[in-house]
């Protein structure tokens, strides 16, 4: 039994969730993955399900009836990890933008290093990014600087989708008030975690752009983040973040 679950969130990834899939479970560390598949119409789920004969006590994956949102992906596969005593869990990208390899980085930042939430970071040392256009680049660097300057996080990446969070802090965080779906749900679930109280560490990674597959990314769900940040922030004024 593995103490840490990787949560992989699909919709249209039959180019990359075999590779990806096989690359993890090749990692010196042992490792589960949840996959949570939206109703994806190109095949992904048959091609996790084919692979769950050859991976079967290691492999797993959650059907849900459409496309509903990173957010609640993530959601869901946490309350599955909560539910199967792992002890890390990690969010995770399909298409390799984040490179499996450094899981092992990150899991040691939680286990070995003090940390309760590590983040793959793209911004801790300068900017670490391959493939992107320039326009999508400054989008994110900027978008980045704007959350730490609105919420005062002391984080450099806080739009990073490559994460390892303690149990601690996914049974400390009430997801049923958790607001955003999109892009603005990983500045929440750190802000989250921040006003808790845990200790977020950033560890350097060098994010490649996918070649395979279509990008998710859209600005509507960037404009969440943007004017999501504030409401965020006027919001944690008014409360209290106990554990």
């Amino acid at each position: 039994m593995s103490d840490s679950l990787i949560i992989i969130p699909t919709y249209n990834e039959k180019e990359n969730i075999e590779n990806i899939i096989r690359k993890i479970f090749s990692l010196e560390k042992s490792f589960h993955i949840l996959v949570v598949e939206d109703g994806s119409p190109d095949g992904t789920a048959k091609i996790v399900k084919n692979l769950q004969n050859e991976f079967n006590d290691s492999l797993y994956i959650e059907e849900r009836s459409g496309k509903l949102g990173l957010g609640t992906a993530y959601i869901h596969g946490f309350k599955w990890a909560l539910n199967h005593d792992y002890q890390y869990i990690f969010e995770m990208d399909a298409d390799f933008s984040h490179n499996p390899d450094d899981l092992i980085k990150l899991y040691n930042a939680c286990d070995k290093q003090g940390g309760d939430v590590s983040i793959g970071s793209r911004y801790v040392n300068g900017v670490n990014i391959v493939n992107w256009p320039m326009s999508r680049l400054l989008m994110s660097f900027f978008a980045s600087k704007y959350v730490k300057l609105i919420t005062g996080m002391p984080i450099n990446d806080a739009t990073a989708g490559f994460k390892c969070y303690k149990r601690k802090v996914l049974e400390t965080i009430n997801f049923n008030k958790i607001q955003f779906v999109g892009y603005a749900f990983q500045i929440e679930m750190k802000f989250k975690s921040w006003k808790y109280g845990f200790n977020i560490v950033e560890i350097p990674v060098i994010f490649t752009d996918r070649t395979q597959g279509d990008s998710k990314m859209s600005s509507g769900i960037f404009m969440e983040a943007i004017f999501g940040v504030i409401q965020m922030k006027l919001k944690s004024l008014f409360r209290k973040f106990d554990k």
